[in-house]
């Protein structure tokens, strides 16, 4: 929702088990009104790399599917303070195929390499209370593409880097307002770490850290300003039986604009405007090692967020590896 302008939206996912967290998913859901008015989140899809965030999955292939639903309800001014109410919701169905290899690189620590493709297929929708629908639309979405990922793994911590970009291959005009691509390009950088309080490695404290470096959008001239986003999460595992564990925890996320959007349409106030997220909820990842297959649901509910919208997110995912 987003009753002044148009909101940037990017919703990917983190295959929630440990057979499947090696990558940040990305795509881009936009809500838009007038074209280049209000930037108000990233493109990462906040929260999805929170657990097991650091885990590179056993060589081979992997294939994912994730069902992602965000839901907002109040627009927050740079304060704090609600300044609209409305309703807008993002369905997607996310297709991420992952392909890790079985070499070690012989240098930088001896890391695995392996790369990722997300194609994503998003509905999206928006509606104020005082004006009623506004915008929505559905199809194919933006495509997150990971050609870069070096994992490293030791008795106590598990590590990852990646290099990856979005490309604007959803539908997307500058005078429409039933888009669900973003109309742009983002490069991305981003770590994975998790940290084994154990021997056993039952306890974990993840954290995922990705910056967003956005192009220029097409048709409107607007630079979104760069983003900082911070997953994280506390877990521990429990063995059911001998081919069943379930690890349960505490999970969270932070996003914050990092500088100024820009662009012919903005004003001083909209470009110094910068939004901050912020969230908690818990996790739930179901795993069966010997079968290579894992199912995983988050819940997070947002709070003092600013100059952004604010709500909540319910994210269920399933991974089996060949």
């Amino acid at each position: 929702m987003n009753l002044g302008g148009k909101e940037s939206e990017v919703v990917s996912k983190d295959c929630v088990p440990s057979s499947f967290a090696v990558f940040c998913l990305v795509m881009t859901i936009w809500t838009m009104i007038a074209p280049g008015k209000a930037q108000v989140r990233g493109v990462y899809p906040l929260g999805m790399t929170a657990t097991n965030s650091g885990v590179t999955p056993e060589p081979g292939f992997t294939y994912s599917n994730a069902f992602l639903f965000y839901s907002r309800d109040h627009l927050k001014g740079a304060n704090g303070e609600v300044v609209a109410t409305g309703q807008n919701s993002v369905l997607m169905d996310m297709n991420s195929f992952v392909w890790v290899s079985k070499k070690k690189i012989g240098m930088l620590g001896s890391p695995v390499y392996s790369f990722v493709a997300t194609l994503p297929i998003a509905n999206n929708s928006l509606t104020s209370n005082a004006q009623g629908a506004i915008s929505g639309g559905g199809g194919f979405a933006d495509s997150y593409y990971q050609p870069f990922i070096l994992g490293w793994k030791t008795k106590r911590v598990d590590a990852r880097a990646i290099y990856g970009f979005l490309a604007p291959t959803g539908r997307f005009d500058a005078s429409s307002n039933s888009n669900v691509g973003s109309g742009y390009w983002t490069h991305c950088v981003a770590g994975g770490e998790s940290f084994y309080l154990t021997d056993n490695k039952a306890t974990s404290i993840s954290a995922f850290e990705l910056y967003e470096f956005h192009g220029v959008q097409e048709g409107t001239g607007i630079h979104p300003g760069q983003a900082l986003n911070l997953d994280y999460s506390l877990m521990h595992t429990v063995p059911l039986k001998s081919d069943l564990r379930l690890q349960l925890g505490l999970v969270g996320y932070q996003q914050w604009q990092t500088t100024d959007k820009s662009g012919p349409t903005i004003t001083p106030d909209q470009a110094k405007a910068h939004y901050r997220v912020n969230s908690l909820g818990f996790a739930s990842n179901v795993m069966l090692p010997a079968r290579k297959v894992s199912l995983g649901l988050k819940y997070f509910r947002e709070f003092s967020n600013r100059s952004t919208l604010q709500g909540y997110s319910l994210q269920i995912s399933a991974a089996v590896s060949f």
